[in-house]
């Protein structure tokens, strides 16, 4: 070997002795090519759409996709004009959000880059959200006193999660409640 890094489709060849900081640079070159594909097919495709007969057959013919995959990418793609891409976020972020208003899309994702979620804990959060606001069809009330101190600390880790104070308050009292069943199982 020469000394250089040497790619193929099936390997990347590193030189011996390598040093840390280049081998961490090529990581996050790699890191965002991977990320940044799924982007560049959706794009793809969605110029196709408008250019030329027969894109996804052609597509298919041109990648190793199948044709639900391709159409995913095409779909979130359509979904986010690439302004509103966050680069903070992965394309996997973005999917978990596709389907809602692009205001509410907008609010997620801000969350997620704030709270540094990944796509797992953003999927979590939405659902604990919609648990909340499937509950709150018939709400009862609970009133607590809570020293300010106490207050201050709970308001900083909800904003620290993107969360508001009552939406992290409960989504914490879901996972406590949740422990002990999992404990016993």
């Amino acid at each position: 070997m020469n000394g250089r890094s040497t790619t193929r489709r099936t390997a990347l060849s590193l030189p011996p002795g390598l040093p840390l900081a280049e081998w961490s640079h090529l990581g996050r070159q790699i890191f965002v090519i991977a990320d940044s594909s799924a982007w560049w097919l959706g794009d793809w495709l969605i110029y196709g759409r408008s250019h030329y007969p027969d894109r996804y057959k052609r597509a298919l013919a041109e990648t190793s996709f199948d044709y639900q995959t391709l159409r995913n990418y095409a779909w979130v793609a359509g979904k986010f004009h690439p302004s509103r891409r966050r680069d903070k976020l992965s394309f996997q972020h973005h999917a978990e959000v596709a389907g809602m208003p692009a205001g509410v899309q907008d609010d997620w994702l801000t969350r997620a880059e704030r709270g540094r979620w990944t796509r797992s804990e953003l999927r979590k959060q939405i659902r604990a959200s919609r648990r909340v606001t499937a509950e709150g069809a018939g709400p009862s009330l609970v009133q607590m006193s809570v020293v300010a101190e106490r207050r201050v600390r709970w308001q900083k880790a909800a904003e620290a999660v993107g969360l508001g104070l009552m939406e992290w308050m409960v989504l914490m009292l879901d996972e406590a409640a949740e422990e002990p069943a999992d404990a016993s199982g």
